[in-house]
């Protein structure tokens, strides 16, 4: 069972481990593969204290440190439980600084992701809204794409209005992870459609080695990694390319490719094997 079954299930709490030393990080979007890798990561690295994920309904936390934060709607407060007086204005609490929001596909084979909030992606602004109000001035954003399908020049930019107006709420630091992810498979599709989508399927051939697909533990360690170094580094609006996504899933742990980027240097180098002809 891991983390997040024994969060859930409301299970017996296992040996008390040491809290972690840091401050605290918020995330949205907990449900799909990504988002349940992340939040794991994000538990076991143990370096935020507490790890604040929203969810859609309350459920009882039985790992330690991880504490759930019901959200109605992206314009209403979350949900803490306490009285507040009638006519009173609605204050809304500090969650944390740093915040990680996930989108990724959804999946039915697991029932418990049915607690956490999904945002989609074009809530993203409403979101980011959501969270500056609540105390957020470093945001990480893992979006992922279908590589064959965004421009060049969209991978390494701002990709659409919604985007824009995110860098222009004065976040201190805003990144966005574009994240290659396979094509969706379609089954059901008949005649023209088929033949079309057919044709759109061989694109994932075509698509070069650096833009393609990474495990979702790998951009889980990298999203983690930038969470932990955003503080540290200049102000400003990133985009982090699928290029780069897939160098640091080629690397043992992304730390330090995390911190030259950032840095505006040099990646680590990678060493990968030529097959013989």
């Amino acid at each position: 069972m891991d983390l997040l079954d024994h969060a859930l299930r409301g299970g017996a709490s296992g040996p008390t481990r040491a809290r972690a030393s840091g401050s605290a990080v918020v995330m949205a979007g907990a449900a799909g593969a990504l988002g349940s890798a992340v939040l794991e990561l994000l538990l076991a690295q143990r370096r935020f204290a507490p790890v604040r994920v929203l969810v859609a309904q309350g459920f009882h936390a039985t790992v330690q440190g991880l504490e759930p934060v019901v959200v109605d709607a992206l314009d209403g407060a979350p949900d803490d439980g306490s009285r507040r007086t009638a006519g009173a204005p609605i204050a809304s609490p500090v969650l944390a600084d740093t915040a990680l929001v996930v989108f990724d596909r959804e999946r039915h084979a697991n029932g418990r992701e049915a607690a956490f909030f999904r945002p989609t992606p074009e809530q993203l602004p409403a979101m980011a809204r959501w969270l500056q109000r609540r105390g957020v001035r470093h945001l990480i954003v893992v979006l992922p794409h279908q590589a064959a399908l965004l421009p060049q020049a969209l991978k390494v930019g701002l990709a659409n209005l919604d985007e824009q107006a995110v860098s222009a709420m004065g976040f201190e630091h805003v990144v966005i992870v574009r994240s290659a992810e396979p094509p969706e498979e379609r089954l059901t599709s008949r005649g023209l459609q088929r033949v079309a989508d057919m044709v759109l399927a061989q694109l994932r051939f075509m698509t070069p080695q650096q833009q393609q697909p990474v495990r979702a533990r790998k951009v889980a360690a990298l999203a983690a990694a930038l969470a932990h170094q955003l503080r540290g580094s200049g102000p400003g609006t990133r985009v982090l390319p699928p290029e780069v996504v897939w160098h640091a899933a080629q690397l043992r742990e992304p730390h330090g490719l995390v911190q030259a980027w950032l840095a505006g240097e040099a990646l680590p180098a990678i060493g990968i094997k030529v097959p013989r002809m």
